[in-house]
């Protein structure tokens, strides 16, 4: 094993290791495994290589609501966001997605971090394919279109500013009932209800 009196020069304190003897311990703990396995040696987890994510990640339907937590709340409707296949939660989202980019997560799911490495002709393929979905936009985008969709927001900026000057006159009108119950109030013989200070 190891030991510090190997050395001739009093001031080495570094230990030395007995390498036979460590390759006797590895030996014989491969051995034992062996056994255990019928003689046949488990070959490595062969897992998958990193593919995209088949699903839209929901950040955003648990925003802004309260939720009650107690002692008997199930973990996946705690504060926070839920992964299911390592079963914990995460409180922010910024957290949750580090977490569902990482090696234990795609552990979890079968597959290793390593990426598939593309040919050329899947690069190309790609370069054609996304040079056609621009082509495709191009054509798509109409002059008529374009007007329609302007005058579409012109109309609903008219229609917010009508429901602006609505809610002022609404205003307006009950300011004036308040001031014709002031006066009523003057008229039976007293001024008001909040204060203590008579009006001679």
């Amino acid at each position: 094993m190891a030991s510090g009196s190997g050395s001739n020069n009093k001031n080495d304190f570094r230990r030395k290791w007995d390498k036979d003897e460590y390759e006797q311990m590895a030996q014989k703990r491969l051995d034992e495994e062996r056994d255990k396995k019928d003689g046949k040696l488990v070959p490595p987890v062969k897992r998958e290589l990193l593919r995209h994510r088949d699903y839209k990640v929901d950040l955003e339907s648990k925003l802004g609501k309260t939720i009650v937590i107690t002692k008997t709340t199930p973990q996946a409707e705690m504060g926070g966001y839920y992964c299911n296949v390592c079963d914990c939660v995460v409180k922010d989202s910024i957290n949750f997605l580090d977490h569902i980019n990482g090696k234990k997560h795609q552990r979890n799911l079968g597959m290793s971090m390593r990426v598939e490495r593309s040919s050329l002709d899947q690069v190309k393929k790609r370069f054609e394919a996304n040079k056609k979905k621009m082509e495709e936009k191009q054509k798509e985008y109409d002059f008529e279109e374009r007007m329609k969709e302007l005058r579409e927001e012109e109309e609903k900026a008219k229609a917010y500013k009508k429901e602006k000057l609505k809610e002022r006159k609404r205003r307006a009108e009950e300011d004036v009932d308040f001031e014709e119950d002031d006066e009523m109030a003057a008229v039976m013989g007293f001024s008001g209800f909040g204060s203590a200070k008579k009006a001679h």
